[in-house]
């Protein structure tokens, strides 16, 4: 949870923060967004060689390692000169980000009892949604005070405390779900020269050889550029429609957060009762009609707080739905599977918030709304063609963790 906390904190504090960047630098709106595809281009590539790693190291190593390069890359940030510099910074975040992330998801598999997994990736999921509703606040008021450079010390925390989290990790050996290395580590410790098992040697590869995983993985490319659209330039949207300051619209992105969390806490009871993938696919189309009257209707702050809420709802079980489904996916490898999450959502998020930047620099937020509906259509099309493999299984209720003896 705080792997994944860490990871949407170096991320969405740019969005209170773009325009008074901006005004700082030199830059465009777009122009400071792009920093964002930079940040999504690192973790893109860097998701490709981490997700297997993870099933060869284990989480640990990740959460560490990727810990302190997102702490790096945040002080780097903070003391950017300019807009190249800024880039820069960026990408070391990135390194960050696609090691947290994909460590922090896979961490259910390895965590976790099968049954359990569900439960778990509702709070890994939703634990993100921590730096909108209490890191977004502090970064708006500490903007408002001081500066955006004094900002960036919300995320440079919380990666410290995922970094602590990381060092105090427990070691967990569970067969095919994201320690496939003790047999190799045993016969090394025997002397015997261990042959590396397929599962470790094609990595992502998998992913992209199986039909079901990869269709999931090119949907969620697909939302993720939709929604990566919408969340790059919310900060701006709030800002130049209404007129609102920074510390205003850290604590608007916080509620819709709150909503989030709620959802993503609520998604393992809607699957024991519905089925799950029917359930994904509504809430991606959800998202996309939701996202037409959030960009082009503006009556009143308050109103678009509602719609926005509404997609919060529609994003939470979505986001906790399909990471799940995604683990089902190829169950023997959830380093490779989180990995291609990671690659997936960091390029969606590449695409997103040039592609948003572009369509609001020629066309305006009202037809960036028509596009990303567009986008997030397509991605509910995909989703209907991925396999669930529960929905032959008879529904579980909700397994919670043993409770620890005294």
């Amino acid at each position: 949870m705080f792997a994944t906390t860490a990871t949407q904190a170096s991320i969405v504090v740019l969005a209170p923060l773009i325009v008074a960047i901006g005004r700082d630098l030199g830059a465009s709106v777009s122009a400071v967004g792009g920093a964002r595809s930079v940040l999504a281009a690192t973790a893109f590539a860097g998701a490709l060689a981490i997700g297997p790693l993870i099933d060869r190291i284990g989480v640990r190593p990740l959460i560490v390692w990727g810990a302190t390069a997102a702490l790096l890359g945040a002080l780097a940030t903070a003391a950017s000169p300019s807009l190249p510099v800024f880039y820069a910074a960026h990408a070391i975040t990135g390194v960050g980000v696609a090691s947290l992330l994909s460590a922090g998801f896979a961490g259910v598999a390895s965590q976790f009892e099968r049954e359990e997994m569900p439960w778990a990736m509702g709070y890994v999921v939703g634990a993100q949604s921590l730096a909108w509703m209490l890191g977004n606040p502090i970064v708006g008021a500490l903007a408002d005070a001081g500066s955006w450079r004094l900002a960036y010390a919300v995320p440079a925390t919380i990666c410290l405390a995922a970094l602590a989290a990381g060092l105090l990790l427990r070691h967990v050996e569970r067969p095919g779900a994201g320690a496939t290395t003790a047999g190799v580590r045993a016969a090394e410790s025997s002397g015997v020269a261990a042959v590396e098992p397929e599962s470790l040697r094609d990595g992502l590869t998998a992913v992209l050889g199986d039909r079901s995983a990869r269709r999931w993985a090119i949907a969620e490319i697909i939302g993720y550029s939709a929604w990566a659209g919408e969340l790059t330039y919310a900060g701006a949207f709030y800002i130049e429609r209404y007129g609102v300051s920074e510390g205003a619209v850290g604590v608007l992105l916080a509620v819709g957060s709150v909503v989030f969390l709620v959802a993503s806490l609520s998604t393992v009871r809607l699957t024991t009762r519905y089925a799950r993938r029917p359930l994904i696919v509504a809430s991606t189309f959800g998202m996309g009609v939701v996202l037409i009257p959030i960009l082009n209707w503006a009556p009143a702050v308050l109103v678009t707080l509602g719609m926005l809420c509404v997609m919060a709802v529609f994003a939470g079980l979505r986001s906790a739905g399909s990471s799940s489904l995604g683990l089902d996916q190829l169950p023997d490898r959830p380093g490779a599977m989180m990995g291609a999450r990671t690659a997936s959502a960091q390029l969606g998020y590449m695409i997103g918030a040039a592609g948003g930047g572009a369509v609001i620099a020629i066309a305006g937020f009202g037809a960036l709304g028509f596009v990303l509906f567009a986008g997030m259509a397509f991605a509910a099309l995909i989703l209907a063609g991925v396999q669930d493999p529960i929905a032959s299984r008879a529904p579980l209720g909700p397994v919670l963790p043993e409770p620890i003896p005294d």
